[in-house]
C-alpha cells in the first residue's frame, strides 16, 4: 500500500517530531501489508489436493477489482486527478487510527487463516476431504479472513484521507462479496443442509451488518 502523508497544516505545530522516526510511522502500513503479504505467500504449501477450483474468468470476477483497489493505494496521487483530494482533513490522529485497523484486520485475516489450515485456497476452491470449519472466527464469521482484509482496507483509506481510499474500500468490498457468494453456493452444494444451519447461525462478512 501506498506511504500516506498527513497534511503538515494538520499537526500540532508546537510538537516537534525527529524526521526518522516521522519516516518511520509513515512506513508502517506498508511494512504491515508487506509482512502479512509475506506470510500469506509462505503459507502456501501443505495444502489438500484440489477436487473443485473456479475458472480464470470467474477467478478475474473478483480478482481484478481487488487488484485495482490495491493499485488505487500505490499509484502517485497526481496521476489521479479528483481521487487524490481528501475527503477529511489529515491528522497523525486519523493516521494513528488507520495504522491500528490495519494490523486488527491483518491479525484477524491471519488468525482466521491458521484456523482453516490446510483447507485454505487462494482462489474459489473445494479440497478433497474438504472440511467446515466453525472454530475461531467462523464460529460467528463465515468468511472471516475477508472481513479481516476489508478492514486492513478501511484502515489504510483512513490513513491516506483520500477519495481513491473510499473507491478502493468499495472495489474491495465488491470483490470479496462477489467471491463469498460463489464459495457459498459450492459450500452449499457440498456440505448440504449443515451448511445451511452454519448460515442462518452466523455472519457472511460483518457481524451486524452481513
Amino acid at each position: 500500500m501506498r506511504r500516506p502523508r498527513p497534511a503538515r497544516e494538520s499537526r500540532n505545530p508546537g510538537v516537534p517530531m525527529n524526521p526518522l522516526l516521522r519516516s518511520f510511522l509513515l512506513e508502517l502500513i506498508p511494512l504491515l501489508w508487506l509482512v502479512w503479504l509475506l506470510y500469506w505467500w509462505l503459507g502456501a504449501g501443505h495444502l489438500k489436493a484440489v477436487a473443485r477450483r473456479e475458472s480464470p474468468l470467474q477467478g478475474a470476477s473478483h480478482g481484478i477489482p481487488l487488484v485495482l483497489a490495491a493499485l488505487l493505494f500505490l499509484l502517485p496521487g497526481r496521476d489521479l486527478g479528483a481521487l487524490a483530494a481528501p475527503f477529511m482533513a489529515r491528522s497523525w490522529t486519523g493516521y494513528g487510527i488507520g495504522v491500528v485497523l490495519v494490523a486488527l484486520g491483518l491479525a484477524f485475516a491471519v488468525q482466521a487463516r491458521r484456523h482453516l489450515g490446510a483447507n485454505w485456497s487462494g482462489t474459489v476452491t473445494l479440497k478433497q476431504e474438504h472440511s467446515l470449519i466453525r472454530s475461531g472466527p467462523y464460529r460467528h464469521i463465515r468468511h472471516p479472513i475477508y472481513t479481516g482484509i476489508l478492514l486492513a482496507f478501511v484502515g489504510s483509506a483512513l490513513a491516506l484521507a483520500e477519495w481513491r481510499g473510499v473507491l478502493a474500500v468499495l472495489l474491495a468490498a465488491m470483490a470479496l462479496i462477489i467471491k463469498l457468494r460463489r464459495e457459498e453456493r459450492w459450500m452449499l452444494q457440498c456440505f448440504g443442509a449443515d451448511y445451511a444451519a452454519y448460515r442462518k447461525a452466523s455472519w457472511a462478512l460483518l457481524p451486524g451488518l452481513y
